[in-house]
């Protein structure tokens, strides 16, 4: 028998743990041409905010080494525009859709989660806390506990779906981060979101994004992204969507071994639109090799030296893969 790769989120449950991070596919109909979406576990929406956005001026991308800066700055057609034009869309998806939100405050963060709850086809709600490309406002709720816990408290009332804080690696401490969004009943945590970079150009002595700073991500990353995920998975009993820099497949593994229940492949699409399939197909051989009977024994199965750390999601696993604890 094969094993199950079946992972849950809340009250969500995915197919397998591998999902299309936001911002990269928009709302999945032009990825679904490349792609059968029904062999992955689903996609994460790109961000909807109240209000159109248009973005931020060009130049709002750049190649760096080993990575890629950004400023898009969520373009998007806002909440009005989302319930129209990108519903029906989502409606017909053969995998789970985890909308994507962010607020410029507390209000507006409610308003947009009582919107998506009533659209009826978002399976979960991913809360983006920590946009590096969009004003102040960006990144404030996910780089101080306190406003962190003031956003989620807000919104957990106003919905049944599951909601998933996605925090900003741009921290000192993020487990107290984290730590903030679980009391606060986040069902998951996801991470990292890009840190925060630079670009010059030398011949006009000018920067080269418009916005003079923004977003690396890429396979750059991934290290960084691995140890701040690791530092989460200690810190708190709900699940952890771990993502930055996942390029191969074995990328994927590397994640839940340290105790990611799902990953998000992001950046490297634009050149290997296909990489979240390989994801799967590697799970699946890494769990033949182990001879697992699911993916449970994947999850946080990640050995480290006596007092180097301790994995605690096991825990999250042994609740099936964790809604918030009692």
């Amino acid at each position: 028998m094969k094993p199950s790769l079946e992972v849950r989120i809340g009250s969500l449950t995915l197919r397998n743990p591998v999902l299309v991070a936001s911002g990269i596919i928009g709302y999945g109909r032009e990825y679904e041409r490349l792609v059968p979406l029904e062999k992955i576990g689903g996609i994460v929406t790109k961000t909807v905010t109240l209000r159109a956005r248009a973005g931020n001026p060009p130049p709002r991308v750049y190649e760096t080494a080993s990575g890629m800066l950004n400023s898009i700055g969520i373009e998007n057609p806002g909440l009005d525009g989302f319930l129209e034009s990108k519903v029906p869309i989502l409606r017909d998806l053969p995998c789970a859709a985890i909308v994507s939100i962010e607020g410029e405050d507390v209000a507006e963060f409610c308003e947009l989660v009582r919107g998506v709850d009533g659209c009826g086809v978002a399976h979960a709600i991913e809360v983006n806390i920590s946009c590096p490309n969009v004003g102040p406002h960006g990144l404030r709720y996910s780089t101080d506990a306190g406003m962190a816990r003031e956003v989620m408290g807000a919104i957990r009332p106003l919905t049944q779906l599951p909601l998933i804080a996605k925090l900003t690696p741009n921290v000192t401490r993020i487990a107290e981060i984290a730590e903030a969004c679980e009391e606060c009943g986040a069902d998951a945590i996801s991470l990292v979101n890009t840190f925060i970079g630079m670009a010059v150009d030398t011949r006009t002595r000018k920067p080269i994004l418009g916005t003079v700073l923004g977003g690396l991500s890429g396979p750059a990353i991934k290290p960084l992204a691995l140890a701040k995920t690791w530092e989460v998975v200690q810190a708190v009993d709900i699940p952890v969507v771990g993502m930055g820099g996942i390029t191969r497949p074995a990328d994927a593994v590397e994640f839940l071994l340290l105790g990611a229940v799902a990953i998000q492949v992001g950046t490297a699409l634009f050149s290997d639109p296909g990489l979240p399939l390989a994801c799967v197909e590697e799970i699946k051989t890494y769990l033949a090799r182990m001879k697992a009977a699911s993916i449970d024994d994947l999850i946080g199965a990640l050995e480290v030296p006596e007092g180097r750390g301790i994995i605690r999601a096991g825990r999250a696993v042994r609740r099936e893969h964790g809604g918030r604890a009692s």
